[in-house]
C-alpha cells in the first residue's frame, strides 16, 4: 500500500481538522502531495477491525474519493 493513512481516535472534530491541516502542511513541505494523504476517524465499527484491513479499506476509499468525489471531472 503506497497512499499514507492518518487514523484519528478520540479527537474533536475542531482538533480532527488542526491535525489534517498540519499533516498536509508538513506533506507538502517535505516535496509530498498532501492530497496524496487518507484521514479516517475512527467508529464504533471500525475499531474492531483489523489494522491492515482498515488501512486497506481507507485506501481504496481516499482513491474511489479522488477521482468521484466532490471536484472530481463529471462522468460522460
Amino acid at each position: 500500500m503506497d497512499t499514507p493513512v492518518v487514523l484519528l481516535h478520540g479527537f474533536t472534530d475542531e482538533q480532527a481538522l488542526a491535525v489534517m491541516r498540519a499533516a498536509k502542511q508538513a506533506a507538502s513541505g517535505a516535496g509530498r502531495d498532501p492530497a496524496s494523504i487518507a484521514f479516517a476517524m475512527t467508529t464504533a465499527t471500525n475499531v474492531e477491525w483489523k489494522v491492515k484491513e482498515l488501512l486497506t479499506e481507507v485506501a481504496e476509499e481516499h482513491e474511489y474519493m479522488k477521482k468521484n468525489g466532490p471536484g472530481a471531472a463529471p462522468v460522460k
